[in-house]
């Protein structure tokens, strides 16, 4: 017999639907497909960039079946926070929950300048970082509004993106070959060798980054309608979506030509397309003005689930309850979105001033996140086990599949992961480890904080 579903006193609203969830599981990745990607082909080529690719994306097939477990059984705000908390009790919360939060507060500066950097490309003498502080202007604000409205936003967004991979995918098809997707395929050569392993597992960042903060829509989970049942169809045909899309633009976009010339760039697709259609079409400007909407879905949905974490942790007595506060109109985490844009605008604006290995900040961003991300999934896969065993009768509306054998899969693969990104960034790790510790320190100053948080069942008991 199990045990009653476990709730929680909700103070966000409950409106989002499955197509509401399915556009912000899908749209919070989208911008993966658009750009950062085709770094990985230069340290790995593209047959050795494919095989990253589908070793994480058996990672992701995986892990997304087994969180979605976590994630109806408990559906809560803080996501990750909250299973790892309710699994191995405040010291795996905070572990869990630092690790998501540089996920999703990392991510938006590089998706905002990225943003500025496509609206450059029209206007030139615009500055991508004005144009990435107005970004976070206009979708907190968005966000602020109401989550009701915010989800409109992001699936219409969402949509258009989606729409806009597949018809690049068939502008292109007249000039893609296997014989340009296979030249020099392996890390620039035409022979696999020892060192392409280098190569392949220096590629894997890029290669999460067509997936990365899927998982975010969990966040979302105390603002989804009937969660029991909404929040697996979404997740289970988001993780498809991206699947088919991932293959279908790396492909497509490495057999148009010199593929060479793409993985050094920030804008492959319209660069692989005017390899078809020259610089003059009018396809291609299409592709630049709609490609925004797959930058725009992505910025929009990661500040969604930033600030439903920001809120959690403050809620639960891991941050300050300054940021558990919700708007008295909009029933939206208001300072918990304004918190997590300062941390993005400084880190768009610092730049150029802050290096580390010689590379500027927003070079090292995305592995940043995905450190953020892969600690967040490793912790996430120990939970389901964890709760499997220490409470084989809590209520849950969906069963992982093949259990233990997925879950064992995303835990292993995101050792792997985690390792090998170490193994090739000393430096970004050792930052990361860094502000660990400091956040750490104050986790353990404050656990009178926690003690006077409010009662939350799905966290279990205080420590």
């Amino acid at each position: 017999m199990s045990s009653p579903p476990l709730q929680v006193s909700r103070e966000l609203k409950p409106v989002l639907g499955v197509f509401s969830l399915w556009g912000i599981a899908v749209g919070l990745v989208i911008s993966g497909e658009y750009f950062g990607w085709s770094y990985g082909w230069q340290s790995a080529g593209t047959l050795g960039f494919l095989l990253a690719t589908a070793f994480v994306a058996l990672m992701y097939t995986t892990f997304i079946f087994s969180f979605t477990e976590l994630s109806t059984s408990i559906p809560h705000a803080g996501g990750p926070f909250a299973y790892a908390r309710r699994a191995f009790g405040p010291t795996g919360g905070f572990i869990a929950g630092f690790a998501t939060l540089v996920e999703f507060v990392f991510a938006p500066p590089a998706i905002s300048l990225a943003i500025g950097a496509y609206l450059g490309l029209q206007f030139p003498s615009l500055d991508p970082k004005m144009a990435a502080l107005g970004a976070y202007v206009i979708f907190i604000t968005l966000n602020a509004l109401g989550v009701g409205i915010a989800a409109m936003f992001e699936l219409v967004v969402t949509l258009l993106a989606v729409g806009e991979l597949l018809f690049f995918a068939g502008v292109v098809a007249p000039g893609w070959s296997m014989a340009n997707f296979v030249a020099n395929g392996w890390a620039g050569s035409n022979e696999f060798t020892r060192g392409t392993w280098a190569g392949i597992f220096t590629s894997i960042p890029f290669a999460i980054w067509f997936f990365l903060a899927i998982e975010g829509a969990a966040m979302a989970a105390e603002e989804a309608k009937e969660p029991r049942r909404t929040i697996p169809i979404a997740y289970i045909s988001g993780i498809l979506t991206l699947l088919v899309l991932a293959f279908l633009v790396m492909i497509m976009a490495g057999g148009v030509g010199d593929w060479r010339k793409l993985a050094n760039i920030n804008d492959p697709l319209p660069q692989a397309m005017k390899m078809v259609v020259g610089d003059n079409s009018g396809w291609l400007h299409m592709l630049v003005w709609i490609g925004l909407f797959g930058l725009v879905a992505s910025f929009h949905g990661i500040i969604l689930g930033y600030s439903r974490q920001i809120f959690a942790l403050a809620r639960a007595g891991f941050l300050p309850a300054y940021f558990a506060k919700v708007h008295p109109r909009f029933k939206t985490p208001v300072r918990a979105l304004l918190a997590g844009g300062v941390v993005g605008v400084a880190a768009v604006f610092s730049d150029q001033f802050i290096t580390i290995g010689g590379q500027p900040l927003t070079a090292n961003i995305v592995t940043m996140s995905v450190l953020g991300a892969l600690v967040m999934y490793i912790m996430s896969m120990a939970s389901l086990f964890k709760l499997r065993a220490s409470e084989p009768m809590l209520d849950r509306p969906y069963r992982a599949p093949f259990y233990p054998v997925f879950p064992a899969i995303a835990l292993v693969c995101g050792i792997v992961c985690l390792g090998a990104i170490v193994y090739f960034n000393l430096m970004l790790s050792g930052l990361f480890l860094l502000l660990m510790a400091l956040a750490y320190g104050y986790f353990r100053l404050t656990s009178a904080q926690r003690s006077a948080a409010a009662p939350d069942a799905m966290l279990g008991t205080v420590a």
